[in-house]
């Protein structure tokens, strides 16, 4: 197997793996950036426990309170999110070597 063959191969391959983190990215629902902890109105007692999430957007740390009733769902969203940037990191690694292997081919190397 020529290394142009071989390379277009790999392109072929790394199409359709692109293809397949955009559908699981579409496929992912509301999410949301944070850590989510547990805190206390009186820590030495740890008595008053509530939730809180902590998160940064737009470069701005923001806090929130989260209703006991939601928490499962903001670690849920917050789950969604992890899975997001991971795919999406996949995502710009596999377009950077198809980038490369593109140039490689229209050179004829």
């Amino acid at each position: 197997m020529s290394t142009n063959t071989a390379a277009a191969a790999r392109l072929g391959q790394i199409d359709t793996r692109i293809q397949k983190i955009k559908a699981k990215i579409a496929a992912l629902g509301e999410m949301r950036p944070g850590t989510l902890t547990r805190q206390y109105k009186d820590p030495q007692r740890k008595s008053g426990a509530y939730y809180q999430l902590s998160y940064t957007l737009d470069m701005k740390s923001r806090t929130e309170y989260v209703p006991r009733e939601y928490v499962q769902e903001a670690r849920r969203q917050i789950a969604r999110y992890k899975r997001f940037k991971t795919l999406s990191a996949q995502w710009v690694a596999l377009s950077i070597e198809r980038w490369r292997l593109t140039v490689k081919l229209a050179r004829g190397h």
